[in-house]
C-alpha cells in the first residue's frame, strides 16, 4: 500500500510542480491516495486488534497448561521446586509473552518481507540505486546480530534474576516469624535491597543495550538513506532519471529501512519472551511421574484406556454396607518388590519393599526419618510411580488406573493439612463438592471441630485467610479430618494425624478416628509411636525395607528394631509387661 502512495504522491508532484496541472487533473490521484492511505491505516489497526487477542489466547491457553501440568506433576515435583519461582514463571513468565506476540513477532515478520518487496520495487524503478540497497541491508542485519546477541543475554540473565528474587522474596514472607524469633529479618531485608539492586542494574543494562542498537541502526539507516539520496540527485541533475520515478524511489528508500529500526526497538521485548517461553516449556516438557496409559520401567502392566481399568478396578471389588454418602468399595492392597529413588535415582527410598494389606487391616508403618514411610503413602496416592515392581488394588495394577479414579477411593490426612483461602464450609466441601450443610456439619461433628467452629464470627462462612492463618495447628488438623469423615473412601491414609494436638484434644481425635478407621483399609504413618499401638499390624522400616512386623505385643517381645524405638521414645527402659499393657 505504501508502494501506491509513494508512486501516487510523486506523479502528483510531478504533474503539479514540474508539468503546472491544474488541481482538477490531479484530483483523481488525491483521491486514490487517500484511499490507500484509509486502507493503510485501517490494516494496520486490524493487525494490532489480531495481535492482541492472539496474546491473549495464548497466554490464557498456556496458564491453564503450565497449571494443569503442575497439578499433574504434583508434590513431588513442587516440593523440588522454588513455590516463588514457579509463580513468578507462571504469571510475570507468561505476561512477557504479551509484547513478544503483539510486537515483536510483527516486526520480525515485516522486517524480513517488508524490505524484500520494497527492493524488487526499487529494482523496477531504478536499478542502480538497488545496489546501495543491497549493501546497506545486510549490513544493517550483522550489527542488529552483534548486538542483539549480547541484548539476549542480558535478558535471559535478568528474567532468571526475577524469578529468583520472587522466590526469595516468598520464601522470606513465608517464614517471616521464623526471621524475627532469631533477630535476623534486617538482615534479610538488606539482602532484599542488594537483590533489587542487582537486578535494577540488569535492567538497566538491557535498556542500554535496546538504546545502542535503536541508536546504531539510525545512524546506520541514515547514512544509508542519503547515499541514495544523494546518486539520484546527481543523476536527476544530469537527466539520467526521471522526475517521478526518481521521487518515489526517495519515498521508499526510509520505508526499506523502518521494518528493521522497528525490530532493533523491539528485540530486547522479544528476547525477554524467549527466556520467559524457555522456562515455561522446560516445565511443560518435565514428564509427569505417573503418565496414564505409558509403562514404565520396571512395571509390568498392559496399556488400557482410563475407563476400562477403572471397571476392572470396580469389578474386582465387593461392595459393603456404607453410610448415606455411598457404598464402599472392598479391595486388597499389594505391594510387590518396589523400589524408588528420588533426585533422579541418586536418593534411594524404597528398596525392594514388599506388603500385602488385606480390606479392613489397620497397618502402621513405623521407623526413623528416611526410612521410606512417606514414600510408601506418596505412591499410593499416586503423587509418585514406582521406579520398578507393581502395586495392585485387588488384582488391577495401579499404574492402569486413571489417578483421579483411584484417589476418590482414599481419604488423607496430612501430618501438615492445607487450607485454602475461603470459607470453612468451602475448604471442607473439598472432600466432596456435592456435600451438604447437614453433611458438613455432621463431619466436623464427628473430628470433634463444631465447638470451634461454632466460635467463629460468622461459622461455617468465616473466612480462613490463606492456609488458614487465622487457626491453630490443632483446628487445622481437626478440619482434615473432618475431610476424611466426608469423603467417607475404602482407603484412609493418616499422616501423624494426632499431630498438634494437646492430650485432651487428642483423646478426642482418637475416638473419632476409631469411629472412621471402622470398616475401611487404614494405612497409619506413625512418627509418634503411641498412634501405632491400637494398629492390626506394624511394620517397621528402615532405609527402604521391612526389618519387622507384627502387632505392639508380640514385636515388643523381641529385641528388635520396634523395641529400641519404642525405647527410644518413651524416654526409659521399662519392664516388658508394662510396655506391653500400655
Amino acid at each position: 500500500m505504501f508502494a501506491a502512495q509513494a508512486w501516487y504522491l510523486s506523479r502528483v508532484v510531478d504533474l503539479v510542480f514540474l508539468q503546472h496541472a491544474t488541481l482538477a487533473t490531479v484530483i483523481p490521484l488525491l483521491s486514490m491516495m487517500a484511499g490507500v492511505l484509509v486502507a493503510r491505516f485501517g490494516a494496520l489497526w486490524l493487525g494490532d486488534i489480531f495481535a492482541q487477542h492472539a496474546a491473549t489466547h495464548l497466554k490464557r491457553a498456556l496458564r491453564q497448561r503450565l497449571i494443569t501440568h503442575v497439578l499433574a506433576l504434583g508434590p513431588a515435583y513442587t516440593q523440588a521446586e522454588r513455590s516463588g519461582e514457579l509463580v513468578s514463571v507462571t504469571v510475570e513468565g507468561v505476561e512477557t509473552l504479551d509484547d513478544y506476540v503483539t510486537q515483536y513477532l510483527p516486526a520480525r515478520y515485516l522486517a524480513g518481507l517488508a524490505p524484500a518487496l520494497i527492493l524488487v520495487l526499487v529494482l523496477i524503478l531504478d536499478p542502480w540505486s538497488t545496489l546501495v540497497l543491497i549493501f546497506a541491508g545486510p549490513m544493517l542485519i550483522l550489527l542488529l546480530a552483534l548486538i542483539g546477541t549480547r541484548a539476549k543475554q542480558l535478558t535471559e540473565r535478568r528474567f532468571l534474576e526475577m524469578s529468583w528474587m520472587s522466590a526469595f522474596f516468598l520464601d522470606l514472607l513465608q517464614g517471616i516469624g521464623t526471621l524475627k524469633m532469631f533477630g535476623r529479618s534486617k538482615e534479610q531485608a538488606r539482602t532484599i535491597e542488594e537483590i533489587s539492586r542487582h537486578y535494577g542494574n540488569t535492567t538497566m543494562e538491557v535498556l542500554a543495550t535496546a538504546f545502542q542498537t535503536s541508536l546504531v541502526m539510525e545512524w546506520a539507516a541514515t547514512a544509508a538513506t542519503a547515499m541514495v539520496a544523494f546518486e539520484i540527485s546527481l543523476r536527476l541533475m544530469y537527466g539520467q532519471i526521471p522526475f517521478t520515478p526518481a521521487l518515489a524511489v526517495l519515498i521508499l528508500t526510509p520505508e526499506f529501512f523502518l521494518p528493521l529500526r522497528q525490530f532493533a526497538m523491539k528485540y530486547h521485548g522479544g528476547a525477554t519472551g524467549k527466556a520467559a517461553s524457555t522456562r515455561i516449556f522446560a516445565i511443560l516438557d518435565t514428564p509427569v511421574a505417573t503418565p496414564f496409559g505409558v509403562s514404565k520401567a520396571g512395571s509390568s502392566h498392559a496399556v488400557v484406556t482410563p475407563t476400562a481399568a477403572f471397571s476392572s478396578l470396580t469389578n474386582a471389588m465387593t461392595a459393603v454396607a456404607a453410610p448415606a454418602s455411598g457404598a464402599l468399595a472392598r479391595f486388597d492392597l499389594t505391594i510387590d518388590d518396589v523400589y524408588y529413588a528420588y533426585n533422579h535415582g541418586q536418593r534411594p527410598a524404597l528398596r525392594g519393599f514388599s506388603l500385602t494389606i488385606p480390606y479392613g487391616q489397620k497397618v502402621a508403618l513405623v521407623g526413623a526419618t528416611g526410612a521410606g514411610k512417606s514414600t510408601v503413602a506418596n505412591l499410593l496416592l499416586r503423587f509418585i510411580d514406582p521406579d520398578a515392581g507393581t502395586i495392585l488394588a485387588g488384582t488391577s495394577s495401579l499404574s492402569a488406573i486413571d489417578p483421579a479414579h483411584w484417589r476418590r477411593n482414599i481419604a488423607w490426612v496430612p501430618q501438615l493439612p492445607h487450607l485454602f483461602h475461603g470459607t470453612v464450609a468451602d475448604n471442607l466441601r473439598l472432600a466432596r463438592q456435592s456435600a451438604t450443610m447437614d453433611e458438613i456439619r455432621a463431619a466436623a461433628d464427628a473430628a470433634y471441630a463444631t465447638p470451634f467452629i461454632d466460635r467463629l464470627p460468622q461459622g461455617y462462612d468465616t473466612p480462613l485467610g490463606e492456609r488458614g492463618a487465622r487457626l491453630s495447628g490443632g483446628q487445622l488438623q481437626r478440619l482434615a479430618i473432618a475431610r476424611a469423615f466426608l469423603k467417607d473412601a475404602p482407603l484412609l491414609i493418616l499422616d501423624e494425624a494426632t499431630a498438634n494436638l494437646d492430650e485432651a484434644s487428642e483423646r478426642e481425635i482418637q475416638a473419632a478416628l476409631a469411629s472412621l478407621m471402622r470398616k475401611r483399609t487404614v494405612i497409619m504413618i506413625a512418627h509418634r509411636l503411641k498412634l501405632a499401638y491400637s494398629a492390626d499390624r506394624i511394620v517397621v522400616m528402615e532405609q527402604g525395607r521391612i526389618v519387622e512386623e507384627g502387632d505392639h505385643a508380640t514385636l515388643m517381645g523381641r529385641e528388635g528394631a520396634y523395641r529400641r524405638l519404642v525405647r527410644s521414645h518413651e524416654g526409659e527402659v521399662v519392664k516388658d509387661k508394662e510396655l506391653v499393657e500400655h
